[in-house]
């Protein structure tokens, strides 16, 4: 038995969610937003652990207020965690995300988990007030202070970039075992001992490459807990983009368009290289894409499950038409996450 086969959890316990940034494809912002409204709901028909939403303050990305968008969900759902993928930590108030976010977990009964992140997309430092050049400390800053606000009352804190608080108690009172919080990396080996070093969860932004590239991160990751002197077991697990169809050329069909429109534009902005037809075909074939059938999807998912011994994954949606993504959502509940179950159980 291999190390990461030892690692991987009791099939039943693997959780299963979805990712989105509320995509704005076809310019219409408002449509966009109720589009995820309802992915919400069908997620939480068909099953799913999770529903995510990313904070974005651009135009191709609808969600700038998680906060706001999943207290609505929270009214519309009923079992579904509700979650952020991510917030940006950096450039928001410690002591506000708590009150937010602890407001949601009252109101949802306790649905609530928490993914912070440096902030991969930067347009929300100038938006409000900070500056890049504080990036890394303003993330180890505000981490420390998010801990400290949710494991400790009352809260006594010396801030640099963040406001000092002498034996401060915060509003509402949260039970801090009942909103997990996990540190995303896409790849920082610095965020991933950050993560270990408050004893957080580990999410890693799987968005090119084979999933098992990132195994040293989860080694990393675990090693470093123990170092800290943790316990073992903390949550490991990966988000990457994709789409179910009923068949792997309908789900191409669905997908190909606007993920490379999508993927182009980021290319021109952060200087990548283009996605021609051979790399979104590679991606697809041995990448960090999970775009086919249910069988196809299925099989990658537990190839990386077994890869990085990870107990958690949540499929990236937003690409492709509203119809598309709903059969999405529908075929990944009741179809991929079953067969996923079973081929761990099986030994696949």
């Amino acid at each position: 038995m291999t190390r990461q086969q030892n690692l991987l959890v009791n099939p039943e316990d693997l959780k299963f969610g979805l990712d989105t940034f509320g995509d704005v494809t076809d310019g219409d912002y408002v449509k966009g937003l109720k589009n995820v409204v309802e992915q919400a709901k069908l997620a939480d028909q068909v099953g799913l652990y999770t529903f995510n939403v990313g904070e974005h303050h651009r135009d191709d990305y609808g969600i700038s207020a998680p906060d706001t968008v999943l207290s609505h969900i929270a009214g519309v759902t009923e079992n579904i965690h509700l979650g952020t993928a991510v917030i940006v930590l950096s450039s928001d108030d410690p002591v506000r995300i708590y009150e937010r976010f602890s407001t949601i977990q009252a109101l949802s009964g306790n649905r609530v988990q928490l993914t912070v992140g440096r902030g991969s997309f930067i347009e929300s430092f100038p938006l409000f007030g900070y500056s890049l050049s504080d990036y890394e400390e303003l993330f180890e800053e505000k981490l420390g202070m998010l801990v400290e606000i949710v494991n400790n009352r009352p809260v006594t804190w010396q801030g640099k970039h963040t406001q000092s608080l002498e034996e401060q108690e915060i509003w509402p009172p949260l039970d801090k075992d009942k909103m997990p919080i996990y540190v995303a990396v896409g790849g920082s080996p610095q965020s991933v001992v950050r993560a270990a070093k408050h004893d957080l969860g580990l999410r890693l932004a799987i968005i090119g490459g084979a999933v098992s590239r990132f195994a040293p991160f989860a080694d990393l990751y675990r090693r470093a807990q123990e170092e800290f002197g943790h316990e073992p077991g903390k949550s490991v697990g990966w988000h990457s983009h994709g789409l179910v169809a009923d068949t792997d050329e309908e789900a191409v069909e669905a997908f190909y368009e606007k993920h490379v429109a999508h993927v182009t534009r980021l290319g021109n902005e952060r200087g990548w290289g283009a996605m021609t037809p051979e790399r979104f075909n590679h991606e697809l074939r041995s990448g960090a894409l999970f775009v086919g059938s249910p069988e196809t999807v299925a099989r990658k998912i537990t190839k990386g499950i077994k890869a990085l011994g990870a107990d958690s994954f949540d499929l990236k949606i937003g690409t492709g038409s509203q119809e598309a993504i709903l059969k999405s959502i529908e075929l990944y509940g009741t179809k991929v996450v079953p067969m996923v179950r079973d081929m761990i159980a099986d030994g696949e």
